[in-house]
């Protein structure tokens, strides 16, 4: 597996699991005592703080709280816009 598609795909499991605790969250605000809703939303944003700190570790900043180390890594990463910056679908040529 090469780097960059290791990469994306580390990025893509942060997008999907973000986007679950979105889900849950927009859901526990109507049934907030839905233990196994509670259950999964802390189950999920804590794999999301894990994959976030892997990627980090690997590849740079990812939030905008995270620190940098010298010189300010920001600039090295593709804009959210740009075509390499997002996810495909299977069997979609990247």
């Amino acid at each position: 597996m090469s780097n960059e598609k290791s990469k994306f795909e580390l990025l893509e499991q942060i997008m999907a699991s973000d986007f679950m605790i979105i889900d849950l969250h927009l859901y526990l605000n109507t049934h907030p005592m839905d233990r196994e809703a509670i259950a999964k939303y802390n189950t999920f944003v804590m794999q999301s703080k894990m994959l976030k700190e892997s990627y980090e570790r690997l590849y740079g900043p990812i939030v905008q709280n995270s620190t940098s180390p010298y010189p300010w890594q920001w600039m090295n990463e593709p804009w959210p816009w740009q075509y390499e910056a997002n996810p495909r679908l299977d069997g979609e040529d990247r």
